[in-house]
């Protein structure tokens, strides 16, 4: 399941980008700002799961 979620939260990061940058190069404010709390969505996600992964880590010795 961790692998999934790591998929997931780079899967948010990488449309988040490109919402921005479209939102950006048509001048729509409303799809950049999407575009940001997507990436920040995905960043999150991958934040937790590196916490997880970390906490496994340490237990399991």
């Amino acid at each position: 399941m961790s692998g999934e979620e790591k998929m997931r939260a780079k899967k948010e990061q990488a449309v988040g980008k490109a919402k921005e940058m479209v939102g950006r190069v048509i001048g729509n404010d409303r799809l950049t700002a999407k575009g940001r709390a997507e990436q920040v969505k995905g960043s999150a996600r991958e934040a937790k799961e590196k916490i997880k992964d970390t906490f496994k880590d340490t237990f399991k010795k």
